[in-house]
């Protein structure tokens, strides 16, 4: 009779104290070693192999005989024809002594049955893998046939022609761009929809813009999540497609009200390209040229504002107010197509799609995706809408960056209601030539970008504030730079206040320090940003959400109040008193600068979140060494990986001009793009956080920010 030995069985042999005495008192001969698995059998890496039938633990011990004693029944009798004197010394034995030890071994084999039962039970939890989209067992999914971008795999994004990478970085720019433009454009035909409509409040007009900035805060909220769940470009195609339509109500309307209403739910679809666009961009490119590629992205969206007013004015003066929706659809239709060009670049879709193609193309239902299974969708949007204002109400740092950026952001939008004021009224431009006044913000903001690198030179100087175990750039020196936006904002809103009348002051002056007022703004948004994502870490995405949902919101209402303000106060006393309220605000980075490292330490979310982070590298520490003990035997070829790769978890630190990179590599396992938190739920990839490479399990950090 055939006997099989287990790996539970040798394991329980190896470990049982009473098989080791038995067998030192027996002084018998080490059992033989079990033949090697099938060659045809994927072998697991996991304790548990994925080919095991559970079935049979559930199933009394006694009732039927494991394979462990089959194989002690087997080796017992041929030891015992194998030796004369254990053969004679048996044949002495008492039928009583016989029925004695006969309930011993049974009793002894009941134990190593129970003993095998609990070590697989453990194994099985303890390789329970939980994914950013499912969780399930490596009992029921062989790892061999797990689908995961092989290396130079050209469907990974990161491998795509480089041309074609760049294709992509300017069809999203463009498209964001396109969003943002048709928030500010609005601005501009305020006053043909007043004489239009017979409306004499400016405020009630100005309401178009104010739906429109509520509509990107709620659609970036619902939209992120989504394409996590469904992969990005069919998001962006059905998202983008809904804008360009709802723009045909606004460029053929019968009411102001059905104008106010439509761009609300134009904006809640647009806010894809705001809210995904840079994640796609963290999709494609290589974590090398990372910073880089976001600064080109951003020059277009961030520039948005300032080129509204100018193309919806000059529109509106020499062709109508409706005639500023029709370039916008004409766009927008531009922008759709240059977004049906891009394949899909979010990696988990990618790998669930090839898995689904492998198990159609071979019929071998193996192959899997640890992203097969997805999350709820109704959970992830309970997540993604809920934590945001749970920690905005919660987190004292929040507080005073919610406050800060959104007063910037507000006062930002109330200068395209303040600039048609001062251009327009007092010193008789047309409403094309008040769009040209825009032009020193959008300077200021190319200017910020373009110094980039010399932001970054000055971060890498601040070594007094650097991470002292990792030896990278703390959040603390992102909050040096914001401290320099902040002065530059606060200095070009009073001398813009203080120039832009009387009319005796050449028009020049004002429109030059708008430079510095639009590079501080872009400073502000982009580097306290950086601070809340290396702060947060896993949470980074949702913290960013609930600053960009709020600011979103001041943009819209202080606009709201600004005509008035302006008219009654003059606009030399209304900027004046903007401008005093963010120099009242500047000692917000200076303070996180000082301290920020003692109040993060006290914030009960980074607290939990770094407790987190812990368990978890020692986990995979753990899983690690186990790895190799399994592949290696726990001999000599875990001593060659070392000297191969290194200790487990070595962080191969390379510091490229203020961006430092953290790459840890793993075998056998694949990494998606995104986070978990703490809950397993996902959090959506935020335009400066996430990033990942499958198949390799390298996971990348720059500064603070996981990439």
């Amino acid at each position: 009779m055939t006997t099989t030995t287990t790996t539970g069985d040798i394991m329980v042999k190896m470990l049982d104290p009473e098989t080791q005495n038995t067998s030192q008192q027996q002084q018998q001969p080490p059992p033989p070693t079990p033949p090697p698995p099938p060659q045809d059998r994927p072998t697991s890496n996991y304790p548990l192999s994925s080919t095991d039938d559970l079935s049979s633990l559930s199933k009394p011990p006694v009732d039927k005989p494991s394979r462990h004693r089959h194989a002690s029944s087997s080796s017992s009798s041929s030891k015992s024809h194998g030796s004369p004197s254990v053969s004679a010394s048996s044949t002495s034995l008492s039928s009583g002594h016989l029925e004695a030890l006969h309930q011993q071994q049974q009793q002894q084999h009941h134990h190593h049955q129970q003993d095998e039962i609990a070590s697989i039970e453990n194994a099985t939890r303890l390789s329970t893998v939980q994914t950013r989209t499912s969780t399930f067992s490596s009992a029921s999914r062989p790892p061999d046939f797990e689908v995961v971008f092989a290396v130079n795999d050209p469907e990974n994004p990161k491998n795509w022609p480089l041309w074609y990478r760049c294709w992509t970085i300017f069809a999203c720019s463009y498209s964001t761009w396109v969003v943002v433009l048709y928030s500010s454009s609005y601005t501009a035909i305020v006053p043909g929809l007043m004489k239009e409509y017979h409306v004499t409040n400016q405020p009630v007009a100005t309401l178009g813009l104010t739906t429109y900035l509520f509509g990107l805060a709620i659609g970036c909220l619902a939209l992120a999540p989504l394409s996590e769940l469904y992969g990005r470009r069919p998001i962006y195609l059905i998202s983008l497609g809904v804008f360009a339509l709802l723009i045909l109500p606004c460029a053929m309307p019968s009411s102001l009200a059905e104008i106010i209403v439509v761009r609300f739910f134009g904006a809640l679809f647009g806010a894809v390209m705001v809210s995904n666009s840079p994640a796609t961009v963290v999709d494609i490119a290589h974590p090398d040229y990372l910073a880089l590629c976001m600064a080109v992205t951003s020059i277009a969206p961030l520039n948005g504002p300032v080129t509204g007013p100018l193309i919806g004015g000059f529109a509106y003066q020499y062709l109508g107010f409706r005639w500023a929706n029709w370039i916008v659809l004409i766009l927008s239709g531009a922008a759709i197509l240059f977004m049906a060009t891009i394949r899909e670049t979010y990696a988990p879709a990618i790998l669930r799609a090839k898995a689904a193609r492998l198990r159609k193309s071979t019929g071998d239902d193996r192959y899997w995706s640890r992203f097969d299974q997805k999350v709820s969708t109704l959970q992830l949007l309970k997540t993604n809408l809920s934590r945001p204002f749970v920690l905005a109400a919660t987190e004292p740092i929040l507080w005073f960056f919610n406050t800060w950026i959104s007063l910037v952001y507000a006062i930002l939008y109330l200068c395209f209601v303040a600039y048609p004021i001062v251009f327009k009224e007092h010193r008789g431009w047309s409403t094309g030539q008040v769009g040209l006044a825009f032009l020193g913000m959008g300077c200021g903001t190319v200017a910020s970008i373009v110094l980039e690198p010399f932001w970054r030179s000055i971060i890498n100087k601040r070594t007094s504030k650097f991470d002292i175990e990792t030896g990278r750039p703390a959040p603390e020196t992102q909050a040096y730079i914001m401290t320099i936006g902040a002065i530059l904002t606060a200095f070009g809103q009073l001398a813009f206040s203080w120039t832009c009348l009387p009319v005796s002051i050449h028009w020049i002056v004002p429109i030059i320090f708008g430079v510095p007022f639009g590079m501080g703004n872009t400073i502000s948004f982009i580097y306290g940003s950086n601070y809340l994502a290396g702060a947060y870490g896993l949470y980074a995405a949702s913290a960013l959400a609930a600053n960009s949902f709020l600011r979103s919101v001041a943009g819209g209402v202080l606009p709201l109040a600004g005509p008035a303000m302006y008219r009654n106060l003059t606009p030399q006393i209304a900027g004046t008193i903007l401008g005093v309220l963010e120099v009242l605000l500047i000692p917000i980075p200076i303070i996180f600068y000082q301290y920020g490292e003692r109040i993060r330490g006290r914030s009960r979310v980074i607290r939990m979140m770094r407790e987190e982070q812990a368990r978890e590298d020692r986990r995979r520490m753990k899983g690690d060494k186990g790895e190799r003990e399994r592949r290696g035997g726990g001999g000599l070829v875990e001593d060659d990986e070392k000297s191969e790769e290194g200790p487990p978890g070595r962080a191969e630190e390379d510091q490229r001009g203020g961006m430092v990179e953290t790459t840890t590599t793993r075998t056998g396992e694949g990494q998606g793009q995104g986070e978990i938190s703490g809950e397993g739920v996902v959090v959506p990839s935020s335009a400066l956080t996430t990033s990942g490479v499958l198949g390799e399990k390298t996971a990348k950090k720059m500064g603070d920010e996981v990439v």
